[in-house]
């Protein structure tokens, strides 16, 4: 397996950026506002190159705390929680303002960590997200602080996971974690001057004794959390990079593959999503006539008018086989309801809303939802 970083990462598509707390206020207490405009000027230009983005970031406890001058003891968790609501709106306030100066939009998503177990909150999210990129608008995303308690108490790590999460179920190529060390290194650099950066790493396990505890008070992150970041990469087939956000338009130069920060590369060939519909128990079958098995094939949409029947009973969300002439062709993530779906079978996409009352999309099943058999 190549090493090479601009090979590994010359189709790279999606990209997430996750931005924490040490960053955002370069070890101070409010936000810093030339980081945040660096940001956004290298997403802009990570984007004229043609990626889409979307950035996870940490701070709305840290600048909240500070404007309300508030110095809770280490588990004074109801405070946290209210510094969470004040600093979020700070937080994205000057994120706005940065991304407006670059002519860009953002859109605030706030999450639980539970959305990639609940398929329903998953597809919602989805396919906010995905309309979000397709208006060119960057999604924001954070932890609902608020009402997250389990996660203001670190148990997940200052968005680490959340963003390597956000990455497996977005189906992005590649997360840049900004941090402020240069990447991972044989041992604390921190507390040992002779410490080596380890610029690649193929297997996570062979590197998980580098990892120490977090120093910084007020970023709960470690080098642990972005491990185990890191291994929910490797598994959903998506790249990750650790690399200082102090260092200049390291955003820009890690998509474009120079060598900075630490790279963990995964082998895994096919997008875990692709591999979960191959092997998910179908709930149903869609039979579609010659033309929609020609369009299937060639990576197009599953539309109405190729619909030939609907069998078993499923709902929106759920894995259906698709067969025609009998072969099983394809498997896929349906938009609509066996019932919504057998009753626009044949029709063209302009008649789905006057038949069904409603319309979720013109597809039956999206291209990026279908796996060929």
């Amino acid at each position: 397996m190549t090493t090479d970083r601009r090979e590994l990462l010359k189709d790279v598509d999606t990209v997430v950026i996750k931005v924490g707390t040490s960053s955002i206020t370069r070890g101070g207490n409010t936000v810093c506002t030339e980081f945040m405009d660096s940001v956004a000027e290298q997403v802009r230009r990570v984007k004229d190159d043609g990626k889409k983005v979307l950035i996870v970031t940490s701070g709305a406890i840290g600048v909240g705390l500070a404007a309300m001058d508030a110095h809770p003891k280490p588990r004074e968790i109801p405070i946290r929680q209210a510094a969470a609501s004040v600093g979020q709106s700070i937080l994205m306030q000057r994120w706005s303002e940065s991304f407006q100066k670059q002519g860009l939009l953002i859109a605030q998503i706030l999450l639980t960590l539970d959305f990639y177990s609940d398929r329903e909150k998953y597809l919602n999210l989805r396919n906010a997200i995905q309309t979000l990129l397709s208006y060119d608008v960057v999604p924001v995303i954070n932890e609902n602080d608020v009402i997250c308690v389990k996660e203001i108490d670190a148990m997940f790590g200052d968005n680490d996971t959340l963003s390597a999460y956000v990455c497996s179920k977005m189906d992005a190529d590649l997360l840049i974690i900004l941090s402020d060390v240069d990447g991972l290194y044989d041992r604390n650099p921190k507390l040992f001057p002779d410490a080596k950066l380890i610029p690649v790493v193929e297997d996570v396990s062979s590197v998980l004794g580098a990892a120490g505890d977090p120093v910084d008070r007020v970023g709960t992150g470690g080098m642990k959390t972005k491990l185990k970041a890191a291994e929910i990469c490797h598994d959903a087939g998506c790249s990750m990079i650790i690399a200082s956000s102090a260092e200049d338009d390291v955003i820009v130069r890690a998509v474009r593959g120079d060598d900075v920060g630490t790279i963990f590369i995964t082998d895994t060939r096919e997008p875990k999503k692709s591999i979960w519909i191959r092997g998910a128990r179908s709930s149903g079958t869609i039979v579609v006539d010659a033309g929609g098995a020609k369009a299937l094939r060639n990576h197009m949409s599953l539309l109405s008018v190729g619909i030939r029947d609907v069998s078993g009973r499923f709902d929106r969300g759920d894995v259906v086989d698709i067969v025609c002439d009998d072969e099983l062709i394809a498997k896929g993530i349906t938009d609509y309801s066996s019932e919504d779906a057998f009753r626009i079978r044949g029709l063209r996409s302009d008649r789905i809303a006057e038949v069904l009352g409603h319309k979720s999309y013109d597809d039956v099943i999206r291209s990026e939802n279908i796996v060929l058999m």
